[in-house]
């Protein structure tokens, strides 16, 4: 469809992720933190398609060099964790999790060079952790995360991660339908 749409009227079709316009706003979520925070020992940074974590990750380490950026992604979706860590690109096809933004089916072609570049360590957190979290987020901090908006937060709580120094966690997105959100915080998943 949106091949049809570029054709019929010279759209310009952008990538979600894997475009240096995407992947350079995305690194402003890390860049806003650090002007409030002033340092960080580490970032925490969700991952599906690799814009968010690799532009955070670009600038975490031009302002905190030392700074360990660790993205963070559903186990049942872990195909950058998996490419991260044999240096290989991984693929995942539509992978049954409720972090439904990190159902896309690898890095980038530049965002995968970002991150074996840039990122210090990607770690997996279960769907239980990825609830907990949202869980938490809605009574304790009254706010409404998406589950992959969730998944530093889920890191942390779950000890996948353990804090060290001054942590930074990225959150985004509140794109969640009602009838999810309901599910996630009956526990009805």
């Amino acid at each position: 469809m949106a091949d049809l749409l570029r054709a019929e009227h010279g759209y310009t079709i952008i990538p979600p992720f894997d475009h240096l316009d995407i992947i350079a706003g995305q690194g402003t979520a890390a860049l806003e933190l650090f002007e409030e925070l002033k340092t960080l020992d580490m970032l925490l940074v969700p991952c599906g398609g690799g814009g968010l974590v690799s532009g955070s990750a670009i600038a975490a380490k031009s302002i905190e060099p030392a700074c360990r950026v660790i993205g963070i992604e559903p186990e049942l979706a872990d195909d950058a964790t998996r490419s991260f860590h044999t240096k290989t690109l991984h693929t995942v096809k539509n992978p049954p999790t409720i972090a439904d933004g990190t159902r896309t089916p690898s890095l980038g072609k530049l965002t995968f060079p970002l991150v074996l570049e840039y990122v210090d360590d990607m770690r997996t957190v279960t769907e239980t952790a990825i609830v907990e979290a949202v869980q938490f987020l809605f009574y304790r901090m009254k706010i409404v995360v998406e589950p992959s908006g969730a998944l530093g937060l889920a890191a942390l709580l779950s000890g996948a991660v353990s804090a060290s120094g001054r942590v930074g966690v990225i959150i985004s997105g509140g794109n969640v339908d009602g009838n999810m959100m309901s599910k996630i915080l009956l526990n009805e998943l």
